[in-house]
């Protein structure tokens, strides 16, 4: 387990998730990274501190800790998922090492064969909170300096190499200096010369640069550290923006709008119409926004016109005194029944 601090770690909460089809494919979109990025996500651990349980499905939030994973690099040209083939929220490419079960530096080599990028992400499926602005974090000063890689500390300043960013080239050049050196020892066949080896037989031939990070370098090893992240993201501060994120996920929608407008407009609409109105209103505005085909310019131009609607519902009934009462017509102060639009 990494430790875990709850309260001011950079990286805390979690960014809005991209939807997308699930199931085994490439990754359609290109990279958002400095310079296009590649990302490997190791999930074909054994799971034995969990009883051999299926970690990467292991639900954080209503999501998969792998799909989570997945969410926060979204932005990789390519997505290489080192494990068995399973339904993802958004496609990816698959690979497996051979033989399978070979630890992590088998699983990396095996992933890195489908990538094509010089910089290439590499993290491990177990991190319920890695976000896209961490892993942005990471790119950015991989490509700001001259290291072979950035990767995340954790709360105790212990490193974390499966959270990090590294040169492709540089990672390619050192496992082959270690596949070559077991094959001059005869030590094992074509197909497993890297299994079982320790991941700091590759870390410490690299030049690293460190970030610290308590929350995004978080991983989840052991059921107490399941129920720790389970509950993190229940805490104020985090569950509304978690419960969106997943939401998004599951409907498959890829849009970032400004949360603040909308709860800004259910607010109006609760407080100068009806409370029901505000859910209803807010759901009007997002099939407005859809019908135009719009983006979150076109969401935050819907609510801003119901806003003001609901505005003047307040307006006006504070003109009169009061909210209409119900079962009491809707009629003017100085209205004649028989006078009414509606008469």
């Amino acid at each position: 387990m990494t430790a875990y601090e709850p309260v001011g770690d950079p990286g805390a909460g979690s960014d809005p998730a991209p939807g997308a089809g699930a199931g085994p494919g490439r990754d359609p979109a290109p990279g958002s990274g400095p310079a296009g990025y590649d990302a490997v996500v190791l999930a074909g651990g054994a799971a034995r501190r969990l009883g051999g349980a299926d970690k990467p499905g292991l639900r954080v939030g209503g999501r998969a800790l792998l799909d989570r994973v997945l969410a926060a690099c979204a932005g990789a040209r390519t997505t290489v998922v080192v494990a068995d083939v399973r339904p993802t929220a958004r496609p990816v490419t698959w690979a497996r090492e051979d033989p399978p079960g070979g630890g992590p530096l088998a699983a990396l080599a095996a992933g890195l064969r489908h990538t094509t990028a010089e910089h290439v992400l590499v993290v491990s499926a177990d991190l319920p909170f890695l976000a896209g602005p961490t892993v942005g974090r990471l790119l950015s000063a991989l490509a700001a300096g001259d290291a072979d890689g950035v990767l995340l500390t954790d709360a105790d300043g212990r490193d974390q190499p499966l959270v990090a960013a590294y040169r492709a080239s540089v990672l390619r050049r050192e496992l082959a200096a270690l596949a070559r050196d077991r094959a001059g020892r005869g030590d094992r066949a074509d197909g497993a010369l890297l299994t079982g080896l320790p991941l700091r037989r590759l870390t410490g031939a690299l030049r690293l640069t460190c970030l610290p990070d308590a929350v995004a370098s978080f991983d989840c090893d052991t059921w107490d550290d399941i129920a720790t992240a389970r509950a993190r993201i229940r805490e104020h501060g985090h569950v509304l923006d978690e419960w969106i994120s997943a939401a998004k996920d599951e409907l498959g929608i890829d849009l970032d709008v400004d949360t603040k407008v909308l709860l800004d407009l259910a607010r109006d609409a609760a407080h100068g119409v009806a409370r029901p109105a505000a859910p209803l209103t807010t759901f009007l505005v997002g099939y407005a926004a859809g019908r135009a085909q719009g983006g979150p310019e076109a969401v935050a131009e819907a609510a801003r016109k119901a806003a003001a609607l609901a505005l003047r519902w307040a307006e006006e009934a504070a003109d009169a005194g009061t909210a209409p009462e119900r079962g009491k017509p809707d009629v003017a102060p100085d209205a004649n029944p028989d006078t009414r639009p509606d008469a």
